[in-house]
């Protein structure tokens, strides 16, 4: 397993007593900079429906848990999609960008020891986890958890190793500049995060690697055009299912 920008890194042993807390920072205003302006309204765009075609197959209504999903990246499209929402965090904190969504009842937002979710197993459809895998204090048992409480699906997104992440620390300084925040972070294998869906009696049946280039450079440009110039023809040409990063990627249940 490679490493990215993450601080702190308790390694892959992590005690008990280690809360799975990232998504504090995840759910905060200054993280969602990073998505502000048009790039990241189309790398939101782009994450959104390769989610819903991560779901797809499931009737609306279905229930979804969206663990550490307190970034509200993926609300507005799960609820417009007609699916029953609730949005699982580790602190009271994680709630206030969901505010437009639970004031209306639209979503549900709980607060749980991410390490131990409060649900009986397979008690929702299925359930997501993005912006946490990266960070999380034990990923491996994080997966198993994320499984226990599906019914039928888990969709989950990590940093590849394959990708041009592998030079992240050459881009730490540009990350800075325009990510005041930016955290350390693993980068994993498509074979780890197969072992651990498998272990926990889930397999792969899809993955979904949403760009070739580091998501920094296409904020660097700040221009959309550029980066459909770039990107499309990667696409085309099966760069980016080779070496794209972040990868979503849907685990079903085997039996």
């Amino acid at each position: 397993m490679a490493l990215g920008l993450r601080c702190n890194l308790p390694g892959d042993s992590s005690p008990t007593d280690l809360r799975e807390d990232a998504d504090v920072e995840s759910s905060s205003d200054q993280y969602a900079q990073r998505f502000a302006g048009p790039v990241g309204a189309w790398f939101l765009d782009v994450q959104a429906r390769r989610t819903l075609e991560a779901l797809r197959g499931l009737t609306p209504g279905a229930t979804v848990l969206d663990v550490g999903g307190g970034h509200a990246q993926l609300t507005p499209a799960l609820v417009q999609a007609g699916y029953d929402v609730t949005v699982v965090g580790s602190d009271e904190r994680c709630q206030a960008r969901l505010q437009p969504w639970t004031s209306t009842a639209r979503c549900r937002f709980e607060v749980a020891d991410l390490r131990a979710l409060p649900y009986p197993d397979r008690a929702f459809d299925a359930v997501l986890c993005y912006r946490l895998l990266a960070h999380s204090v034990d990923w491996r048992h994080l997966v198993g958890e994320l499984c226990r409480v599906a019914r039928r699906r888990v969709a989950v997104d990590y940093p590849s190793s394959r990708s041009l992440n592998l030079i992240s620390d050459q881009l730490f300084l540009l990350k800075k500049r325009i990510e005041v925040s930016t955290r350390r972070y693993l980068m994993f294998s498509p074979r780890e995060i197969r072992t651990a869906f498998a272990a926990a009696g889930f397999r792969v049946a899809a993955e979904s690697p949403q760009f070739l280039l580091p998501m920094v450079l296409h904020r660097a440009t700040g221009s959309v055009a550029i980066a459909r110039a770039t990107e499309g023809p990667a696409r085309a040409l099966g760069l980016t299912r080779l070496f794209g990063s972040p990868v979503i990627v849907r685990a079903d249940r085997v039996d």
